[in-house]
């Protein structure tokens, strides 16, 4: 699990079917004193967490693809949480 923050969202015309329904939001990682922490992912959510926000997302790609019970799914990033801070 990592702290990140959301810098926006994507868009999707052709996506795998595993992905219709799920938002997809672009994170910035974010590492110690909140300093970015490599390049931006893409995560799924369904938290409904808006630009600005600060999230928990898990890189758990087993827990990722069951939650959106599909075992072929190329999802590996997903928000488990929103930072109240």
């Amino acid at each position: 699990m990592q702290l990140g923050k959301v810098v926006g969202h994507a868009t999707a015309t052709i996506k795998h079917p595993s992905l219709h329904g799920w938002r997809l939001l672009v994170i910035q990682l974010l590492g110690v004193e909140d300093r970015p922490d490599g390049e931006p992912i893409l995560a799924l959510d369904q938290l409904g967490a808006a630009v600005g926000s600060r999230v928990f997302v898990t890189n758990d790609g087993a827990a990722t693809r069951q939650a959106v019970k599909a075992k072929n799914s190329p999802a590996r990033w997903m928000v488990l949480g929103l930072c109240d801070q």
